[in-house]
């Protein structure tokens, strides 16, 4: 998947041929430099393309997590949870367990 902000290809950058004039830079010296530069576009594009991946099975695992129903309420603690039932067991058999 290529942004729409990305100008150059390694291949176009590989493929780029100039025109030479009287005092241009030495071809070796610019060919190696390309190279360089279309090495790093390659793995640019890779880590792209991990880190796409990634964000989809991030999103995957979210939406997983967030269809499950929770096992507690958001903001409960086990205290919550031993003070509710405390006063539960007093509501259903009164003070019968407590004398």
């Amino acid at each position: 998947m290529m942004s729409e902000k990305v100008n150059l290809t390694a291949k176009e950058i590989l493929e780029k041929e100039f025109k030479t004039a009287m005092r241009g830079y030495k071809p070796e010296e610019v060919d190696k430099y390309l190279d360089l530069i279309i090495k790093d576009y390659e793995n640019f594009q890779q880590e792209i393309e991990d880190l796409q991946q990634e964000n989809m099975r991030l999103k995957k695992q979210l939406e997983e997590v967030s269809k499950r129903p929770s096992t507690q309420p958001a903001g409960t603690t086990n205290f919550d949870i031993l003070k509710r039932l405390s006063n539960l067991e007093k509501h259903v058999f009164g003070n019968k367990l407590y004398e």
